[in-house]
């Protein structure tokens, strides 16, 4: 009987080419004498991993650099138009569609607002696959270079069978086993990829913002709601339900203010944005990004009752990351989503001093806590990392085709992790 853990010829070369690739992808430019020298393998495994590479059109030249007394060094890099990325936010307030290429420079981006219809299931599905429609209309890539399009999502995100089987669990938006996956494989043939947003956007910070580097970190989402993103030993943490990370409802104060989820005290209900609103005489009419700018505005002049709620949002900001440092022992906290950018620069030294004074002293001396680094449109980036990330564990090679809906596991069994990979 064949030794089910013996390794073949074409399973290492298979994980040659991906770890080649991968390196090449987060380092890059690169000659082949660095790649060498940085992944241990032979310049034998070198020329022919990268040959296959350029072959395929995944690698391509990026110029020559001087050597000591040798030729010039060709340099690589992977070629930013040999496919295309999509991201989806699927926000409070609206949908968000973006076309990148393989580097993530955005190419197209379109807003859809989902006004006073809230988050009704087909209302959703309708502006995805709408926008969709836009990008690649505005760009005319044509779809078969797509290598996918990743969707955040607000709530638990239970994987199936493929992209096409993820159920979402949403409760703050009324979402209750909606499938999301098999819905949108009816209007798209592109491959799908869905988890929660706030770990789409932990896994962009990881990989290419303010988490860069870090092996034990946790990127909190601070927007409407409240999520997190809890990254182990370069590994997101999911949890048995894929559902760790729910920060924001974590218990803050026992009977305290009714959250969206129906419990009463949880930290979203004092340091949401939509919280933050309901607790100031904000301007009405206006936006939350425009009231939550008039709140900083007016607490900027001077106005107390602004001041206090800032003040006291930031010594609850800081106990829940108390209890971030004192649970995971994180050597970073990322404090990101679009509140948390907004009113970090104000409030950073004091979340950091209420920090201090209610978690462990030993944990939260080796615990720095900074501002995310990729804008507020970082859960888009973030949700197009999830195709990319599937492309680079398979070494560059297309995406299978996806599943149609009729072919899903009814069972919608839990699937791989958040990214299929370390972070």
């Amino acid at each position: 009987m064949a030794d089910r853990g013996k390794r073949t010829v074409r399973d290492l070369r298979r994980g040659n080419r991906s770890a080649l690739l991968r390196h090449l992808y987060f380092e890059g430019p690169l000659s082949r004498q660095e790649l060498a020298r940085d992944t241990g393998l032979s310049t034998g495994s070198i020329s022919n991993v990268v040959a296959e590479l350029i072959a395929d059109g995944v690698v391509e030249e990026a110029g020559s650099v001087e050597s000591d007394g040798g030729r010039p060094r060709v340099m690589l890099k992977v070629a930013p138009r040999h496919g295309f990325l999509i991201g989806v936010d699927v926000g409070e307030t609206r949908v968000r569609v973006t076309l990148f290429d393989l580097a993530l420079a955005e190419l197209s981006s379109t807003d859809r607002p989902l006004a006073d219809s809230g988050h009704d299931v087909a209302l959703v599905v309708q502006l995805i696959l709408d926008g969709l429609s836009v990008v690649l209309e505005d760009t005319r890539v044509d779809p078969a270079l797509v290598l996918g399009v990743g969707i955040g999502v607000p709530g638990i995100v239970e994987q199936g069978t493929g992209g096409a089987g993820a159920v979402v669990h949403g409760q703050t938006i009324g979402w209750d086993a909606v499938p999301l996956g098999a819905l949108l494989a009816e209007g798209t043939a592109l491959p799908l990829h869905i988890d929660n947003g706030a770990k789409t956007l932990g896994q962009a910070e990881m990989w290419f913002g303010a988490g860069r580097g870090a092996r034990n970190a946790v990127i909190a989402l601070l927007g409407s709601g409240v999520g997190a993103c809890v990254v182990a030993d370069g590994k997101p943490y999911r949890g048995a339900s894929s559902s760790a990370g729910e920060w924001g409802h974590t218990t803050l104060q026992v009977g305290g203010r009714l959250c969206r989820c129906g419990a009463r005290g949880c930290l979203e209900a004092y340091v949401g944005a939509e919280a933050l609103i309901e607790r100031w005489d904000a301007p009405t009419g206006v936006s939350e990004e425009s009231a939550i700018a008039a709140l900083l505005a007016a607490a900027e002049a001077g106005e107390a009752a602004a001041v206090a709620l800032l003040d006291e949002a930031a010594e609850y900001l800081g106990a829940g990351i108390a209890d971030l440092v004192n649970l995971f022992n994180p050597e970073r906290i990322v404090l990101s989503g679009w509140t948390g950018l907004m009113i970090g620069p104000r409030l950073l030294d004091a979340v950091r001093e209420a920090t201090a004074a209610y978690a462990l002293h030993h944990p939260c001396a080796q615990t720095s806590i900074e501002l995310g680094r990729l804008g507020t449109d970082a859960v888009t980036v973030g949700a197009a990392t999830l195709p990319l990330a599937r492309f680079l564990d398979a070494g560059g090679r297309p995406p299978a085709p996806a599943a149609r809906p009729e072919e899903q596991s009814e069972s919608n069994r839990p699937g791989r992790s958040l990214s299929g990979t370390s972070v």
